[in-house]
């Protein structure tokens, strides 16, 4: 059947609850869930590769206290554009991050790994300022076309290879938009219409999702073939301990 070497490859990363198509907004709203019956700590989020910054507003508004903080290059496109001086921003080199050694709750990384010059000692960095039990969360191209001077694609076998390298334990892995949606798109000169499939099941995700149907496949299988064929895709991972 057609993705299951994917799911034989990741097995209990991917999850059998739904096979929804999701963003990396899901992980820090299930992240803000479990800060608050965990604990009422002042928690510290870093969003790295922030870009313009926007994802200070989702924070703020999942967890009033929470302490921010935005890391990018000195330069990209993204951060040459950020006009916002509410919220508390940092540069680094793309490797190094400036922070104490397991400081951070939780890392957002939303569309940035495939931007990254070098993905595995940034991920090692990663690991190394997360606190213990603490949380890296976000999204990154699989069949995505070159954006915004990207320089990889994963899949999320590969990820999955470089975070647990890193010492991160990968707790869950979702699908995104399809690749073929966004090959479409990018072909079609970005029309602005095919934004509607970021928030809802993209086209190829429907199909996936009515084949399943039909072949009577359970959730974990269908969620392993949107992997298989997902243009972004999302990650949950975990320093272990806490």
């Amino acid at each position: 059947m057609l993705g299951d070497d994917v799911r034989e490859l990741l097995g209990h990363r991917i999850p059998g609850d739904h096979a929804r198509q999701i963003a990396g907004e899901h992980y820090a709203e299930l992240w803000a869930r479990r800060l608050r019956v965990r604990s009422d700590e002042r928690a510290l989020v870093v969003d790295l590769g922030c870009g313009p910054g926007d994802s200070v507003d989702l924070f703020r508004t999942l967890d009033p206290d929470v302490h921010w903080i935005g890391v990018d290059l000195e330069r990209s496109p993204e951060v040459s554009a950020r006009t916002r001086v509410d919220a508390e921003f940092l540069t680094f080199d793309g490797v190094n991050v400036p922070l104490a050694d397991g400081s951070v709750d939780l890392v957002f990384c939303k569309q940035a790994l495939e931007h990254a010059r070098e993905p595995e000692p940034l991920i090692r960095e990663v690991a190394r300022i997360l606190a213990p039990g603490g949380w890296l969360a976000g999204s990154t191209s699989q069949l995505e076309p070159f954006h915004s001077l990207s320089l990889w694609n994963f899949t999320p076998y590969g990820l999955t290879q470089l975070l647990e390298a890193a010492g991160l334990e990968v707790v869950q892995l979702r699908p995104c938009i399809d690749g073929l949606t966004l090959v479409v798109q990018r072909g079609l000169g970005m029309p602005r219409w095919f934004d509607r499939w970021w928030a809802r099941e993209s086209p190829l995700n429907r199909f996936t999702d009515l084949f399943a149907r039909a072949a009577r496949l359970d959730a974990k299988g269908t969620n392993a073939i949107k992997l298989l064929l997902c243009g972004q895709f999302c990650f949950l991972a975990r320093r272990p301990g806490g």
